[in-house]
């Protein structure tokens, strides 16, 4: 694999860090919530982010 540049590692980090807000953030919502449906969607939205921090910590 190609080395990553200052500004290629700055990217990541920002774009894993915006991940792994909205999965907290989305979790905290599924926790607060009590209809079915919207609690799966928060749920399914924070394992999404889980996935693409991961998919991008794969880089580091």
């Amino acid at each position: 694999m190609a080395e990553l540049s200052v500004l290629d590692l700055q990217n990541l980090r920002h774009l894993i860090g915006g991940y792994d807000t909205t999965h907290s953030k989305m979790t905290e919502y599924a926790n607060q919530t009590e209809d079915p449906e919207i609690k799966k969607l928060f749920q399914d939205a924070a394992n999404s982010a889980m996935k693409n921090k991961q998919d991008l910590m794969k880089f580091l």
